[in-house]
């Protein structure tokens, strides 16, 4: 998978009130990547693969559910839950899907069966921006980017957490490469065109960047997503931070993502 190369300049664009995509070059809008779809019409499809996931799911329907009623399309994707996960979902009025365990398989059990234009896969526990789905029309509609990714901010009390979501935001930036983190999103066409996400264990959303990436670089949305940081509180900021470096480095280095998966866990 080719490296990340040199920064590009960015051109800022107004996606919300106060708010900001930045993409590279710039140039005239066309929306062919979309077919005949313009982003005014334009459907997203909210992707969200779970498992166990009793305890962070009521608080994300309630989320969703307003962007289920202003004409997103949302799936939940299960892969195995034995909690109350899937009666959560549909009582909620949600769909849920079966699928095998695995993110990178549910993703893509997802995606063959959403209708949208626009593909956006979302985590349990990383919350979108209000106007979330503006600003994905607004990135998309310039037919140079056909996908792209969120900032991200780390939400937790250590005064560390916010310094790593800003260095993982602008390495994002500087390399083109977006996080599982970082609700990434993409045209259909695009992702049909590339073969989705491969069946890793692990690193399945930066897999996928880099694929992506040789048809154009991603659209960069500033406003930020937000989640969780418990994981990197409860097992220590500095020890995660440490992780997941190591891990970073060492797919970058052809370990296979089985054996780091072992070791995230």
């Amino acid at each position: 998978m080719p490296r990340g190369s040199g920064s590009v300049p960015m051109h800022r664009k107004e996606c919300w009130p106060g708010w900001a995509v930045f993409t590279p070059g710039g140039g005239a809008v066309h929306l062919s990547i979309m077919g005949n779809a313009s982003p005014a019409n334009m459907v997203i499809s909210i992707i969200v693969p779970v498992l166990n996931e009793s305890t962070a799911l009521p608080a994300l329907l309630e989320r969703l559910l307003p962007l289920q009623q202003q004409s997103c399309e949302v799936l939940l994707v299960d892969g195995g839950s034995v909690d109350d996960s899937v009666g959560l979902i549909e009582a909620a009025g949600f769909r849920v899907l079966q699928s095998e365990w695995g993110r990178a398989r549910q993703m893509n059990a997802g995606a063959a069966l959403a209708t949208g234009d626009v593909l956006l896969f979302l985590h349990v526990d990383t919350e979108l921006p209000y106007g979330a789905i503006a600003c994905v029309h607004e990135a998309l509609a310039n037919g140079k980017q056909r996908w792209g990714r969120f900032d991200v901010r780390i939400s937790g009390r250590h005064w560390m957490l916010p310094v790593i979501a800003s260095m993982m935001n602008l390495r994002s930036r500087l390399t083109g490469i977006a996080t599982g983190d970082q609700a990434m999103f993409v045209g259909r066409a695009s992702f049909d065109a590339v073969g989705g996400f491969a069946n890793l264990p692990l690193m399945e959303v930066i897999e996928l960047s880099g694929r992506l990436r040789r048809i154009t670089r991603p659209a960069c949305i500033a406003h930020r997503v937000t989640t969780s940081g418990r994981r990197w509180e409860t097992r220590g900021v500095w020890r995660t931070m440490v992780l997941m470096w190591c891990l970073r480095w060492n797919y970058w280095r052809g370990v296979a993502p089985e054996l780091l998966a072992r070791a995230y866990r």
